[in-house]
């Protein structure tokens, strides 16, 4: 069961990107950083796995996945921007973006200023969601882009530069831990089953409020 929900997650995602190419990556990076929960952390090791396929470099695959954070950072910091915090609080629910989500970055935001935005992108989770308060804040947007971009390259190339050597390794890795895979599905499915039913569990609360 494990192995079969990780295989069709990543099955459709090396589908859009061995389809589309470059421009999937962005996409797919692009949906993310919109604040809808498509985790980097499948993405673009995929990504380097097809870089071993020949199907790009590892620097484009780097590139083209910073853009995509970039692009889908800019719908969520226009989110702000226009509809601010009370949009975002009736509306984030329908893609599990929650208060605590909105209160934890604004937090970050308040403390730490600007340059959050570009640390905030080497950080699980809170990086998908710190456009809103920088939008919000109306934060300069070419600061905005540019720390969005300088932050997200090298989350982007690290993951896929894994993914590449996980690709031209796993023959030989599987051969010697043959459990492995196994054992990274488990922890991978723990943490997705904690994170989704948090969101949902707001989501049902929500609705009956």
């Amino acid at each position: 069961m494990i192995r079969q929900i990780l295989e069709a997650l990543g099955s459709w995602i090396i589908s859009v990107e061995g389809s589309m190419g470059l421009a999937g990556i962005v996409l797919l990076m692009g949906i993310e950083s919109a604040c809808i929960p498509l985790p980097s952390e499948i993405i673009m090791p995929f990504a380097g796995y097809l870089i071993t396929k020949g199907n790009f470099t590892l620097w484009a695959a780097g590139l083209a996945g910073a853009m995509g954070c970039v692009l889908g950072s800019l719908v969520a910091y226009y989110v702000g921007v226009f509809g601010g915090r009370p949009f975002a609080e009736k509306y984030g629910k329908y893609i599990l973006l929650n208060p605590f989500d909105l209160e934890t970055a604004d937090k970050l935001f308040a403390k730490y200023g600007e340059i959050i935005t570009f640390i905030s992108r080497l950080v699980p989770v809170i990086r998908t969601f710190i456009a809103l308060p920088a939008g919000i804040a109306r934060m300069n947007v070419w600061r905005f882009t540019a720390y969005t971009f300088l932050g997200s390259l090298p989350w982007c190339l690290g993951l896929a530069w894994i993914g590449q050597k996980m690709g031209e390794n796993w023959p030989s890795l599987r051969e010697q831990f043959h459990q492995i895979d196994l054992i990274v599905a488990g922890f991978l499915l723990i943490g997705l089953v904690f994170w989704i039913r948090h969101h949902v569990l707001f989501l049902k609360t929500s609705k009956t409020t």
